[in-house]
C-alpha cells in the first residue's frame, strides 16, 4: 500500500510509525512545510521558562524517522490534491512534482486565527503556533535583554494559549498585559468557579488581566506597538494574538471534500472521498466536534493505522480524556468543558 500523510504533527507522525510497525513494506510518505523535525507543540506556550528549548522540543529529527524506513519531504509545501487521479502536488522552491498515493492522510492541523479586522495590523503583531513562531518571539525578547530593557507584551485572547503564554512570559520575568474580549478567563473550558481562580492565579503572578475589552487594532509609533481598546490606547514592546485556531481545511476544498469548521469525516475517519482520511485538529466528526487535543489526536491516529491495517472494524470513539491548560500554579476544581 501507498500512503502519503501531510503534515507532521502528532497525528500525522503517530500514524506514520505505527502504520510502519504493521506494515514494514508499504510506502509511507509524510509531506511537509516544517524543517525542524517533529516536535511537541503543546510545549510552545513554555517557550520561555524552560532552558534550552528550542532543541528539548524535539521529540524526533526528521533523519530518526527517515531510519524507520519513512520517507520525508520536509520544506515542501502542497499546492494541490487531485482526488480523482489519486495525484498529490508539491512544490520546493521553483521545483515541482506529483505524487500518487492509495491512501492520503490529511493531518494538517490548524492556523492561528485572526480576527478579520486585525489583518490591516498584521505586520505589528506576533503569533504563537509553531516553532517558527516560537523562535521569532524569543529572538525578539532576547534582543531587549541584551539592552538591558524588561519586555513589556500585550497579549490579546484569554483562552487557552494565551493564558499559558501570559503565565509563561511572567514566571520568566516579563511585564505582561492579558487583553480579553468576555468577562471571564477561558470561558469555553471552564466553569464560571475556576474562571475565578485562573484570574487570582494570573494576577498573582503579576499579569494585568484586562477583561471586557474589545481591542481594534494595533498600530505603531516609533518602536512601540499601541493596543486600541475603546477609547483608550496603551504601548507596549510587543503584541501576541492568540484568539484561537482555525482548521486548515484549503487543500480538502480545493479538492472537493465535504467541509464544516473542519474536514467533514465519518466515525471511521473517511473524507467523502473513500482513499482520503483526516486526522487530528482538521477532522470534524458528525457529532460537529473537532477534538483539538493531544489524547485524542494520538487515540485516533492509532485507531486508523489498525484499521487501514484491517485489525480494527468498529468506528472510533473518543477514549476519556481531561485537558489542563499549563498555566503556572493553576489546577482547575471542575473537569473542563468540552
Amino acid at each position: 500500500m501507498k500512503i502519503i500523510i501531510i503534515g507532521s504533527g502528532v497525528a500525522g507522525v503517530t500514524f506514520a510509525e505505527k502504520f510502519r510497525d504493521l506494515q514494514p513494506d508499504s510506502e509511507i510518505t509524510i509531506l511537509t512545510r516544517e524543517t525542524y523535525g517533529y516536535y511537541s507543540r503543546p510545549l510552545l506556550s513554555r517557550g520561555f521558562s524552560k532552558d534550552n528549548i528550542e532543541d528539548s522540543i524535539i521529540l524526533k529529527t526528521f533523519d530518526k524517522l527517515r531510519a524507520k524506513n519513512i520517507c520525508i519531504f520536509s520544506g515542501v509545501d502542497v499546492t494541490g490534491i487531485n482526488a480523482e487521479k489519486q495525484i498529490v502536488n508539491i512544490q520546493k522552491n521553483d521545483d515541482t512534482e506529483q505524487l500518487d498515493y492509495d491512501k492520503l492522510i490529511i493531518a494538517t492541523g490548524s492556523a492561528a486565527f485572526i480576527p478579520p479586522p486585525f489583518m490591516a495590523f498584521r505586520d505589528n503583531f506576533y503569533l504563537l503556533n509553531s516553532l517558527h513562531d516560537l523562535k521569532q518571539l524569543r529572538n525578539f525578547r532576547q534582543d531587549l535583554l541584551n539592552q538591558q530593557k524588561l519586555p513589556h507584551w500585550a497579549i490579546v485572547g484569554g483562552g487557552l494559549i494565551g493564558c499559558e503564554l501570559a503565565s509563561d512570559l511572567a514566571v520568566s520575568g516579563d511585564q505582561v498585559t492579558l487583553f480579553h474580549a468576555m468577562d471571564r478567563l477561558m470561558e469555553r473550558q471552564l466553569v464560571d468557579e475556576d474562571s475565578q481562580t485562573l484570574l487570582t492565579v494570573l494576577q498573582s503572578l503579576g499579569v494585568q488581566v484586562m477583561l471586557d475589552q474589545a481591542v481594534q487594532g494595533f498600530p505603531k509609533s516609533a518602536k512601540k506597538i499601541n493596543v486600541i481598546a475603546a477609547d483608550e490606547s496603551s504601548e507596549f514592546d510587543a503584541v501576541v494574538v492568540a484568539t484561537g485556531f482555525k482548521p486548515r481545511t484549503a487543500l480538502a476544498d480545493q479538492a472537493g471534500l465535504e467541509l464544516g469548521r473542519g474536514i467533514k469525516v465519518d466515525q471511521m475517519l473517511q473524507t467523502s472521498n473513500e482513499n482520503i482520511y483526516a486526522l487530528g485538529d482538521v477532522a470534524e466528526f458528525p457529532n460537529s466536534k473537532l477534538y483539538a487535543f493531544i489524547l485524542p489526536i494520538r487515540n485516533q491516529a492509532l485507531w486508523l493505522a489498525g484499521h487501514l491495517n484491517g485489525d480494527i472494524n468498529d468506528p472510533w470513539e473518543p477514549p476519556a480524556f481531561n485537558p489542563k491548560a499549563k498555566v503556572h500554579g493553576f489546577e482547575a476544581a471542575h473537569p473542563y468543558l468540552f
